[in-house]
């Protein structure tokens, strides 16, 4: 499985969730373009993009198919290399983004055309600069991130005909008070083909895609709760496995 992070953070940010995760699969925790211990280069930050890196980081590793997870960002990005690289793709779990920009929540939206180089400052007293500065190649670069991931969540962007067209198994996690509301969610679940109808009852009515809500979780400690694992982890037992972990620093 290939597990991205959210802006701003890094394979360390899944925490005490990713061994949850590696108990019984390999997993592949990779820093996106300019996050972590991955420079960045001189590209603007874009999902189709990283989408592209992470097609790339499966064929690199030999691959023929793999399982692909993101939170935020990193849902974004797992998202597009689904929708892209669909072959390469076997499972997908989608952790709070929505499918289109005005998913997230008015507020949310403008504080993320906020985000500018100009931010960076009040960044640097917050936990996530204080890791970015402990393992970044150049951290001096953390201004120059604040910049491209301004321009990234400025972007409009609306994927909903290309999730509708997606064919393999896909869940999606929210918080039930998440940045995205759930009506939202219900919307991205609908796509897959959910919610349209009764499951019956020996399940020949079930979806391809899933939909968990976590309780009592929001955007910002989503990605630490202990709901998440045994949420995705059922979604993902079907699937071959060994009981490697390996930590990937991706490189563009």
């Amino acid at each position: 499985m290939i597990l991205l992070h959210g802006g701003f953070g890094s394979t360390g940010m899944f925490g005490e969730v990713l061994p949850l995760l590696a108990e019984g699969r390999q997993v592949i925790a990779v820093d996106l373009q300019a996050h972590g211990r991955t420079a960045d280069t001189d590209r603007s930050l874009r999902y189709e993009s990283m989408g592209d890196d992470i097609g790339g980081l499966i064929q690199h590793l030999g691959f023929a198919k793999a399982d692909v997870m993101g939170y935020s960002l990193g849902a974004g990005t797992a998202l597009r290399t689904a929708i892209q690289h669909p072959d390469l793709v076997r499972k997908l779990v989608v952790v709070s983004t929505p499918f289109k920009r005005d998913g997230w929540y008015p507020e949310i939206v403008a504080s993320m055309s906020q985000m500018n180089a100009v931010a960076a400052p009040f960044m640097k007293e917050t936990p996530l600069y204080q890791h970015y500065l402990a393992i970044a190649p150049r951290p001096g670069d953390f201004p120059v991130l604040c910049d491209k991931l301004g321009e990234l969540l400025r972007q409009d962007y609306d994927w909903a005909s290309e999730v509708a067209a997606l064919a393999m198994p896909v869940m999606l996690v929210f918080g039930d008070a998440d940045s995205i509301s759930p009506a939202h969610a219900a919307q991205f679940f609908a796509l897959l083909g959910g919610g349209q109808r009764d499951g019956v009852w020996d399940r020949s009515g079930m979806p391809n895609g899933q939909l968990a809500i976590l309780p009592d979780t929001t955007h910002y400690d989503l990605v630490a709760s202990p709901l998440l694992a045994p949420a995705v982890i059922p979604f993902l037992d079907a699937i071959g496995r060994n009981l490697q972990e390996v930590i990937w620093g991706a490189s563009s």
